[in-house]
């Protein structure tokens, strides 16, 4: 690794991204267990999560950008490379297109909670979805971090 700005600048995002997945995934099952009103819970679950997919965007975009000035089209065949740019895509399908559809399921279901409405299974579904890819995003950080 070459001992420049751009190096250094790509360890720290790298670990404050993974940081921020771990641990926003943390605090939100603390979240949900200490406090009684799910509701409140969710809202600051989902506050966590949205900052983290902004990180992310950014880490990645730059990550991915470093990466390719730094190793040319050499960097399409490294590991690193595609599990940042996989990472990416999750941030993005979680963000700009899982996000939205939970957001709609609770505004459809007001006043009611979203899960004591007709739209709890297809919220469930769809909550699902998200930690999944949420998931995955956080073991492909575990490649990213070890091929750094």
């Amino acid at each position: 690794m070459k001992n420049n700005w751009s190096d250094k600048f790509s360890l720290i995002l790298i670990t404050l991204w993974v940081g921020a997945l771990w641990t926003t995934g943390a605090v939100a099952y603390v979240l949900f267990n200490s406090l009684q009103d799910g509701q409140l819970a969710g809202q600051l679950a989902g506050q966590f999560f949205n900052d983290v997919s902004y990180l992310g965007l950014f880490s990645a975009f730059f990550l991915l950008v470093q990466r390719l000035f730094s190793f040319g089209t050499t960097a399409l065949k490294q590991s690193y490379f595609w599990a940042i740019l996989v990472m990416l895509l999750l941030v993005l399908a979680g963000h700009f297109g899982i996000q939205p559809i939970l957001a709609q399921l609770k505004a459809d279901a007001l006043p009611s909670d979203v899960m004591q409405s007709v739209f709890s299974d297809r919220f469930k579904t769809w909550h699902g979805v998200a930690s999944i890819a949420y998931v995955v995003q956080c073991l492909l950080g575990f490649v990213v971090v070890l091929k750094k």
